[in-house]
């Protein structure tokens, strides 16, 4: 997900974003008072989305989880009746995975309330934000999160955390294209080749070797 400051001040309630993200054509995150525009993607990043979305579609067929794209916006951390706070986190994730009904609020029905999992590509303007506050306020306020996984888009490296039973949060990480990843909470695999499925990654030459600095290896 990659995106750009809309403004930073003034400051806005959550109700009030919840108004105007309803009536504009573009995506909106919020962030305890302020909004930040959607940018738009690059082509390695809609390519991973994609792959992801298309391998998780077809091993939850006939389960009672389901593929949500990006275009589903999740709540994190405020009250029922918003009125004039600004604290709270709203945003759009890559790839969700909801089981069960999908609950959603009162009022809004475009906010989802119950996310089983969340998938982030990562971009070098928000990968900081994925890995620490964006995460942090996954794991604070949304209950039924079991897992959530951080994509690389330079490499094929994948890093996971998910919730024990204990609710402790556990960190993994698999690299390589022959590696995979195991969603045991939804009982799905991703096998990084299908991840990286036509993705090109830049490889750092000897000059001496190759006469060039960059080459690029496509998966």
């Amino acid at each position: 997900m990659s995106t750009a400051q809309l403004k930073t001040k003034p400051l806005y309630t959550v109700e009030e974003y919840l108004r105007m993200e309803q009536a504009s054509e573009v995506r909106h995150e919020y962030l305890d008072g302020e909004i930040f525009e959607m940018a738009g993607e690059s082509i390695p990043h809609g390519d991973i989305t994609t792959n992801i979305v298309a391998e998780l579609r077809t091993q939850l067929r006939g389960t009672p989880c389901r593929t949500l794209s990006k275009d589903t916006k999740v709540q994190s951390g405020w009250l029922p009746r918003p009125r004039r706070m600004m604290k709270g986190l709203f945003s759009y994730p890559d790839v969700v995975i909801v089981c069960g009904t999908p609950r959603t609020h009162e009022e809004y029905k475009d906010i989802l309330l119950n996310p089983t999992v969340i998938i982030e590509v990562l971009s070098e303007s928000t990968e900081l934000f994925d890995r620490t506050e964006k995460f942090r306020r996954y794991c604070t306020h949304l209950e039924t999160l079991t897992d959530y996984l951080l994509v690389a888009q330079n490499q094929p490296l994948i890093d996971g955390y998910h919730k024990t039973d204990a609710g402790r949060w556990e960190w993994s990480s698999v690299e390589g294209l022959e590696s995979e990843i195991n969603l045991a909470s939804i009982n799905c695999r991703l096998q990084l080749a299908d991840v990286y499925d036509r993705v090109e990654f830049p490889i750092v030459a000897d000059d001496d070797e190759t006469g060039e600095e960059t080459q690029y290896l496509e998966s």
